[in-house]
Protein backbone atom coordinates (compact mmCIF):
# COMPACT_ATOMS: atom_id res chain seq x y z
CA UNK A 1 0.00 0.00 0.00
CA UNK A 2 1.51 3.37 -0.96
CA UNK A 3 1.61 6.45 1.31
CA UNK A 4 -1.18 8.23 -0.58
CA UNK A 5 -3.53 5.30 0.09
CA UNK A 6 -2.47 4.93 3.74
CA UNK A 7 -2.94 8.62 4.53
CA UNK A 8 -6.17 9.12 2.59
CA UNK A 9 -8.49 10.76 5.08
CA UNK A 10 -5.86 11.05 7.82
CA UNK A 11 -4.67 14.45 9.03
CA UNK A 12 -2.47 15.55 11.87
CA UNK A 13 -4.36 18.69 12.92
CA UNK A 14 -1.77 20.01 15.36
CA UNK A 15 0.89 19.05 17.84
CA UNK A 16 2.44 20.97 20.72
CA UNK A 17 5.05 20.74 23.45
CA UNK A 18 4.37 22.24 26.88
CA UNK A 19 6.18 22.73 30.13
CA UNK A 20 4.20 20.04 31.97
CA UNK A 21 4.53 21.82 35.33
CA UNK A 22 3.35 25.29 34.24
CA UNK A 23 1.19 24.23 31.26
CA UNK A 24 2.85 26.91 29.11
CA UNK A 25 2.98 26.03 25.39
CA UNK A 26 6.62 26.16 24.28
CA UNK A 27 6.06 25.08 20.68
CA UNK A 28 3.03 24.36 18.50
CA UNK A 29 2.81 23.31 14.88
CA UNK A 30 0.03 22.46 12.47
CA UNK A 31 2.00 21.20 9.45
CA UNK A 32 0.49 18.22 7.67
CA UNK A 33 3.09 15.56 8.51
CA UNK A 34 1.46 12.99 6.25
CA UNK A 35 3.11 14.47 3.15
CA UNK A 36 5.24 11.81 1.46
CA UNK A 37 9.00 12.36 1.07
CA UNK A 38 9.03 15.69 2.89
CA UNK A 39 11.21 16.51 5.87
CA UNK A 40 9.44 18.56 8.52
CA UNK A 41 11.44 20.85 10.74
CA UNK A 42 10.38 22.17 14.13
CA UNK A 43 12.30 24.95 15.83
CA UNK A 44 11.73 24.22 19.48
CA UNK A 45 13.09 26.81 21.93
CA UNK A 46 16.12 25.56 23.86
CA UNK A 47 14.47 26.46 27.17
CA UNK A 48 12.51 23.22 26.78
CA UNK A 49 15.74 21.45 27.79
CA UNK A 50 15.51 23.10 31.23
CA UNK A 51 12.00 21.72 31.89
CA UNK A 52 11.73 19.01 34.54
CA UNK A 53 8.87 17.49 32.55
CA UNK A 54 7.44 18.08 29.10
CA UNK A 55 3.98 17.28 27.78
CA UNK A 56 3.29 16.54 24.12
CA UNK A 57 -0.22 16.85 22.76
CA UNK A 58 -1.26 15.46 19.38
CA UNK A 59 -4.61 16.09 17.70
CA UNK A 60 -5.49 14.09 14.59
CA UNK A 61 -8.50 13.15 12.47
CA UNK A 62 -9.25 10.10 10.37
CA UNK A 63 -11.99 9.54 7.83
CA UNK A 64 -11.12 5.85 7.65
CA UNK A 65 -10.97 3.19 10.34
CA UNK A 66 -7.48 2.37 11.61
CA UNK A 67 -7.07 -0.85 13.56
CA UNK A 68 -3.54 -0.56 14.96
CA UNK A 69 -2.47 3.05 14.57
CA UNK A 70 0.95 3.82 16.00
CA UNK A 71 3.37 6.69 15.93
CA UNK A 72 7.16 6.38 16.02
CA UNK A 73 9.44 9.27 16.90
CA UNK A 74 13.22 9.30 16.72
CA UNK A 75 15.60 12.00 17.94
CA UNK A 76 18.94 12.14 16.14
CA UNK A 77 22.30 13.56 17.17
CA UNK A 78 24.91 13.65 14.40
CA UNK A 79 22.94 11.06 12.38
CA UNK A 80 22.83 8.63 15.33
CA UNK A 81 19.57 7.82 17.11
CA UNK A 82 19.67 9.48 20.52
CA UNK A 83 16.18 8.43 21.66
CA UNK A 84 13.19 6.54 20.26
CA UNK A 85 9.56 6.59 21.34
CA UNK A 86 6.78 4.29 20.17
CA UNK A 87 3.16 5.24 20.79
CA UNK A 88 0.36 2.74 20.33
CA UNK A 89 -2.96 4.52 19.76
CA UNK A 90 -4.75 1.34 18.79
CA UNK A 91 -8.16 1.50 17.17
CA UNK A 92 -9.30 4.78 15.59
CA UNK A 93 -13.01 5.18 14.87
CA UNK A 94 -13.81 6.24 11.27
CA UNK A 95 -14.81 9.91 11.03
CA UNK A 96 -13.28 10.76 14.40
CA UNK A 97 -10.87 13.29 15.86
CA UNK A 98 -8.58 12.16 18.64
CA UNK A 99 -6.58 14.20 21.15
CA UNK A 100 -3.73 12.52 23.01
CA UNK A 101 -1.42 14.04 25.65
CA UNK A 102 1.64 12.37 27.15
CA UNK A 103 4.20 13.66 29.65
CA UNK A 104 7.91 12.94 29.96
CA UNK A 105 10.03 13.56 33.04
CA UNK A 106 13.69 14.49 33.20
CA UNK A 107 16.08 15.96 30.71
CA UNK A 108 19.36 14.87 29.28
CA UNK A 109 20.63 18.44 29.11
CA UNK A 110 19.78 20.12 32.42
CA UNK A 111 22.91 22.22 32.71
CA UNK A 112 23.99 25.72 31.85
CA UNK A 113 26.09 24.37 28.99
CA UNK A 114 24.89 24.95 25.46
CA UNK A 115 22.86 21.87 24.48
CA UNK A 116 23.99 19.92 21.43
CA UNK A 117 22.05 20.24 18.19
CA UNK A 118 19.68 17.39 17.49
CA UNK A 119 16.80 16.63 15.15
CA UNK A 120 13.70 14.49 15.40
CA UNK A 121 11.92 12.40 12.80
CA UNK A 122 8.36 11.18 13.09
CA UNK A 123 6.90 8.26 11.14
CA UNK A 124 3.13 8.02 10.76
Amino acid sequence: MDVATKTNGFKLNWMNLRDAESGKVLWQGDDDLTTDNKEHEARVPKKILKCRSVSREINFSSVQEMKRFRLEQRVYLNNDILEEWFFEFGYVIPGSTKHVAESYRGSRFQSDDTPPLFSAAMLL
